[in-house]
């Protein structure tokens, strides 16, 4: 695995564009959120993504979110009702996972039995600087040990996963408290998870 420590606010282009590369080729990375530490591919690379089922020991059953990198980008992935549009409009970036209806675009493999998917604009200079400069969303699943525990120390999730990812963008501990999730996909909002984003407004 290849290790990168960047500054969160004015991160070493150089290292994105490494991280980047891996990606286009089909590589896995573990990069920073405004949450916690995700595991990613580009979402439409299938060799990418089995590899981050068998990482996860998860069955294809298992529903991944993935990482837009602005609420203009999720309008090529999902369907956005206008009551959906105002409210990422108000929250993003920031911690939240919105479950909305799967536009076509988007691989089978990460639709729910409902069609629908969960997306993110993390508040994060270098997630969003990954999805920009490769020109297409990337996977988000957290760090995880065995135990389903979340991790949040690079060092540890790098000695974990050093065998099983390709490159790994640090950037400190991050707080141990995963994003809110939120569905979107009809006209009543339903909080599935309270996490580190306020969900008092859908309440």
């Amino acid at each position: 695995m290849e290790f990168y420590e960047l500054h969160p606010q004015n991160p070493q282009l150089r290292f994105i564009n490494k991280a980047v590369e891996i990606l286009k080729k089909g590589g896995i990375i573990i990069y920073p959120t405004d949450t916690v530490y995700g595991i990613g591919c580009d979402i439409f690379n299938k060799d990418a993504l089995d590899r981050i089922f068998q990482i996860k020991n998860d069955s294809n059953s298992k529903l991944f979110s993935f990482v837009c990198s602005s609420l203009k980008d999720i309008s090529n992935y999902a369907k956005v009702s206008d009551y959906a549009y105002r409210t990422m409009k108000y929250l993003l970036p920031g911690p939240y996972t919105f479950i909305l209806p799967a536009a076509k675009l988007v691989p089978k493999k990460l639709w729910s039995k409902r069609k629908t998917v969960g997306i993110r604009v993390p508040n994060h200079l270098i997630t969003l600087k990954l999805v920009e400069e490769l020109g297409n969303p990337i996977i988000s699943t957290s760090t995880t040990n065995r135990k389903g525990e979340i991790l949040i120390d690079p060092i540890e999730i790098k000695n974990i996963f050093s065998s099983q990812v390709d490159l790994m963008l640090a950037s400190g501990n991050l707080k141990n408290n995963p994003s809110s999730v939120v569905d979107l996909s009809s006209d009543i909002p339903d909080i599935l998870r309270k996490g580190a984003g306020d969900v008092s407004i859908f309440e």
